[in-house]
């Protein structure tokens, strides 16, 4: 079966995920997840790039992004994921792949899935039953979104800005949606959205998009989403 050609519409966000090969490790310890997000910095910078959240997990990562260009999503993920690789590689003695196959990426409807989207990343760690809540947990946007943790790479969205005209408020307002859980047609869209390369937005939304861009999206594949 051919592959979906990969549609990255500029000024739009994605909600990108990149695992280990066969859901191997990525990451050992802290020191490679800072590794991490130093190249990311890096490119985020050379290509562009807005990050508006990101969870680092043992065997993948997470990544809410935004490009001012064409095509820039894609080279940054090739290209962070080769820098990495070669320290890796470097790091544990070890050679070949690291990364499993392309990444997964899904448009992101700003105005019904943004801040959904954007709490599932950060509450990843409390899904895998590694923390009791996403503040326990150091490698995440978290901090940055709810706390007022100033992380150099993250760069506020307009719909997380929208949340309320203070910074004090809107820290609030966003932990706030945290109280109220993500519903499992919420989840179940989500992971169907990634797994399929598909937006994630209503008909309607992805109706306008095909009519403004003239592309296709293909349709929606049914059945049960991978987790």
């Amino acid at each position: 079966m051919a592959r979906r050609k990969r549609i990255l519409i500029t000024g739009m966000p994605y909600h990108v995920v990149q695992r280990g090969h066969n859901r191997a490790n990525c990451f050992y310890d802290e020191a490679d997840k800072a590794c991490y997000l130093s190249i990311l910095a890096r490119h985020l910078t050379a290509y562009g790039v807005q990050l508006h959240a990101f969870v680092l997990m043992s065997n993948h990562v997470h990544l809410l992004l935004t490009a001012n260009q064409d095509g820039m999503i894609s080279k940054l993920i090739q290209n962070l994921g080769r820098d990495y690789v070669h320290y890796f590689n470097k790091r544990y003695q070890r050679v070949g792949t690291l990364w499993d196959g392309r990444f997964k990426d899904s448009l992101v409807d700003t105005d019904q899935y943004f801040l959904t989207c954007q709490r599932y990343i950060e509450l990843n760690p409390v899904r895998a039953g590694m923390v009791l809540h996403p503040a326990d947990y150091h490698w995440s946007s978290y901090h940055a979104n709810a706390s007022g943790v100033n992380i150099s790479i993250v760069t506020p969205h307009r719909v997380y800005l929208n949340l309320a005209d203070t910074l004090e408020q809107r820290l609030v307002n966003y932990r706030a949606l945290f109280e109220l859980g993500i519903s499992d047609k919420d989840l179940n869209a989500i992971r169907s959205a990634l797994n399929h390369n598909y937006p994630l937005a209503d008909e309607g939304f992805i109706a306008a998009l095909t009519n403004k861009y003239n592309v296709s999206f293909g349709r929606r594949l049914k059945g049960r989403p991978c987790k």
